[in-house]
């Protein structure tokens, strides 16, 4: 009876975790300027349940997320120079 509780209890806390780790996420997608396109990805994946019937949407996905991160280390890089400058 006894060991029924902590594995109960870590599930609980394993469940909270995973929910804490979607919502991170969905917040770094968001923030990213592609959550229109990772929609359309899970949206397509809901109706045909085969990835191979999504290609279009993971690639427009893929495609928004490596211009996002192409900006997101132009940005660094002029913060960097910058900081060099300032110095």
């Amino acid at each position: 009876m006894s060991s029924s509780v902590p594995q109960g209890h870590i599930w609980a806390r394993q469940v909270k975790k995973k929910d804490d780790e979607e919502d991170l996420l969905d917040l770094m997608i968001s923030g990213s300027g592609c959550a229109a396109s990772h929609f359309a990805v899970q949206e397509c994946m809901a109706q045909h349940q085969d990835w191979r019937q999504c290609q279009a949407q993971v690639q427009a996905f893929r495609d928004c997320m490596i211009e996002q991160q192409a900006r997101r280390q132009e940005e660094l890089q002029k913060k960097k120079k910058q900081a060099s400058a300032d110095h």
